[in-house]
């Protein structure tokens, strides 16, 4: 079908996009890559600095690689979900490995590194290499479900139906598509918002079924609750790896423990962390691992 969004869209974000460093025209598909990481499940608020603070410290996936996997979690700081930082490391040693520092441009190559999922895959060939692929994040999936479907939010994980509906609506030309998936993405972000839709501010408006509907409720709203952060496993968990990376030598399991008000916590924290490979056990200590 014919994209009747695209024009007023485009028209709206190329008066409101963020200037991001991401999207500067001197990108590298390297910086892209780190930003797709980084912004997962994280604002970009407390993204942005992080991303230049490490663009500048690793320009290219040599540097990070040689560096190691510890320098990778003490620089990743509380961005929270640190495997990500790990994954990163372990891309950058792919890539060095596999592509001669080169971040590669096709879908496919691209979901071989790890941590790269269906997701960041298009992205990376969408925005670092203007390619047309079918990028379909929460942002997206949230604006194309409000506008074509009329209910409030998309489904919890991302359905055949919303890909097929981001498939039909992605212009066919490899500029326009990137141009979309980019202006798409940040109606989400800035206007379509989950929690507090600006409608009034939204160019897609006059077209959106899900106002014309007066904003029907969210029918999988039981399915989204969200376990609050303070006193869970996961703060246990980043607690234990700021101890961590604050000190140059392992540091006694004992320490740990009595680090953390609750004993049984810092326990199946240290355990979990060791598993995910975030931590290694030497001898009764436990450190960052020196890949």
């Amino acid at each position: 079908m014919a994209n009747p969004y695209a024009r007023p869209l485009a028209a709206w974000y190329e008066a409101n996009a963020r200037d991001l460093p991401w999207r500067a025209p001197d990108r590298t598909p390297w910086g892209v890559l780190v930003s797709e990481i980084m912004l997962q499940q994280t604002p970009v608020g407390r993204v942005e600095p992080a991303w230049r603070a490490w663009m500048q410290r690793w320009p290219a996936p040599e540097g990070l690689a040689a560096a190691g996997s510890a320098e990778a979690i003490r620089a990743w700081g509380r961005l929270g979900y640190p495997r990500r930082a790990l994954r990163l490391w372990e891309c950058a040693v792919h890539l060095v490995d596999a592509f001669g520092g080169v971040v590669p441009g096709d879908e496919v190559s691209l979901r071989a590194l790890p941590g790269v999922g269906a997701y960041t895959a298009a992205a990376v060939a969408s925005f670092a290499f203007g390619r047309r692929a079918v990028v379909l994040d929460v942002n997206i999936a949230r604006v194309l479900t409000r506008l074509v479907a009329g209910q409030a939010l998309p489904a919890p994980s991302s359905s055949v139906v919303e890909r097929a509906l981001a498939a039909e609506l992605l212009p066919r030309e490899a500029a326009a598509s990137v141009r979309w998936n980019q202006a798409v993405m940040e109606l989400g972000a800035l206007v379509c918002r989950a929690g507090a839709a600006a409608c009034e501010a939204c160019p897609l408006a006059g077209s959106c079924r899900w106002l014309r509907l007066g904003k029907p409720e969210d029918v999988h709203a039981d399915r989204r609750r969200v376990q609050p952060y303070e006193g869970t496993d996961r703060q246990a968990r980043g607690r234990v790896l700021a101890m961590l990376r604050s000190s140059a030598d392992p540091v006694p399991v004992g320490d740990v423990l009595s680090a953390l008000p609750r004993r049984e916590q810092a326990a199946r924290a240290v355990e979990t962390l060791v598993a995910d490979g975030l931590v290694v056990r030497v001898g009764d200590a436990v450190a960052l691992p020196n890949g």
